[in-house]
């Protein structure tokens, strides 16, 4: 097949950098051909702070998986996340001009500029505008009014904005790396896009992706969109505190908590104990599982706390009908949902990505849902127009106009 026919999403994270390729098969559905991940040394909290390290990883990651899929790779959808994400929300009116009163596609798109017509410091820059609902002559609730006759026009939208250095240093690490960037995406919301369902998102769901640096947030109401944050904590503060717990090396640390890790210690039945290797040339010592688990547990805790603050102090909390999804990395150490059901009261359950098919094995886990969604993102980035919201699909409105200016300084 066609390399252009190729959809790559390229998550780079705090703890790795993941590439996916998917194409079309011969039947038109879209399947997952190519999966790699190698280590990420560039990046802190999100935040690319080593350039040379990042492009090494990308390159890296991309190189797996174009050897698994047997293809070669020139463009990729990327991802953004960090603490300097910031979401608000806003509301655009026009008149309706055209012939008859009858809302066009021109119509739609002034009001989306107008909603987005906000005040913002000079160093940040708007990566999405997403459409929540449009309101013709005072009818809202309506997903997508062209064709509908009316006189005013009204578009509640959430708007993303970031760090314009985040993201031009980003691209200029894929570009350095030798490859295009067809897209940039907020990373919470490719995750949506790979873990959430219609009914989640119509109820109104609450979503954590826990990262490795980061855990960002992205609250679902009414298929939208409404709100969005980036935390600058993540699982990397779990295996430090493990590691200085259990006076090991961080390596060790990251090892017992992926395989004997537990963040709700009424989930230890068994009190099995763990050998810990020693360090310089000490012997190696026992601890029981249930000590692991009470190291964990409290930053898992406070973590899902922080998130639970937020979402309370916005009033969120009681319009969540479709619970809470965790996702990510650290989403996969035991308990997740079980704390975070207890921290939130309401329930909760780990987002495993869509299975698109091709090699579901490799990418059926939680810490490559940002990596699913970027190719999901980058596949419905073609195929639909950005207004059209569809029936709780929630998709946004791509940044292309906006990162091709971007673009023009790293070419």
């Amino acid at each position: 097949m066609a390399t252009e026919e190729l959809i790559v999403g390229l998550d780079i994270g705090t703890t790795k950098v993941c590439a996916i390729i998917g194409t079309y098969s011969e039947t038109g559905s879209l399947e997952i051909i190519g999966v790699g991940t190698t280590p990420s040394r560039g990046l802190r909290r999100g935040v690319v702070i080593n350039i040379e390290s990042t492009v090494k990883s990308i390159q890296n990651a991309i190189e797996s998986a174009e050897l698994m899929s047997g293809r070669e790779v020139h463009g990729v959808t990327t991802g953004i996340a960090g603490g300097h994400i910031e979401g608000i929300n806003s509301r655009g009116v026009v008149a309706v001009t055209g012939r008859d009163r009858e809302i066009t596609k021109e119509d739609v798109d002034r009001v989306i500029d107008a909603a987005k017509a906000i005040v913002i410091p000079m160093d940040r820059e708007v990566l999405h505008v997403i459409p929540q609902e449009f309101i013709v002559d005072q009818q809202g609730g309506i997903r997508n009014p062209v064709g509908m006759v009316g006189v005013r026009l009204e578009a509640e939208a959430h708007i993303i904005t970031g760090a314009v250095t985040s993201a031009q240093n980003i691209v200029k690490c894929v570009n350095r790396a030798g490859f295009k960037v067809n897209d940039i995406v907020l990373e919470p919301l490719a995750s949506s896009k790979a873990v959430l369902t219609g009914d989640e998102r119509e109820l109104g769901v609450l979503l954590i992706d826990l990262g490795g640096g980061t855990t960002d947030v992205l609250v679902h109401l009414e298929g939208a969109p409404d709100h969005t944050e980036v935390l600058s904590i993540g699982g990397e503060q779990v295996t430090s505190d493990l590691s200085i717990m259990l006076k090991a090396p961080l390596e060790v640390a990251e090892k017992v908590k992926k395989e004997h890790g537990c963040c709700y210690v009424p989930a230890v039945l068994e009190d099995v104990e763990i050998a810990i290797p020693g360090v310089g040339g000490r012997p190696p010592r026992k601890i029981g599982r249930r000590r692991i688990a009470e190291i964990i547990q409290p930053r898992m805790a406070e973590i899902l706390g922080m998130v639970r603050e937020q979402v309370e102090r916005k009033g969120y909390l009681h319009h969540l009908g479709g619970g809470v999804v965790l996702t990510g990395g650290a989403s996969l150490v035991g308990g997740a949902a079980d704390l975070a059901a207890e921290i939130f009261g309401l329930p909760a359950r780990i987002g495993y990505p869509v299975r698109l098919g091709g090699l579901v094995a490799e990418y059926a886990s939680p810490m490559y849902a940002t990596g699913v969604g970027l190719v999901l993102h980058g596949a419905s980035r073609e195929a639909s127009e950005p207004f059209e919201l569809g029936a709780g699909e929630g998709d946004f409105t791509s940044v292309w106009e906006r990162m091709r200016r971007w673009f023009k300084d790293f070419f």
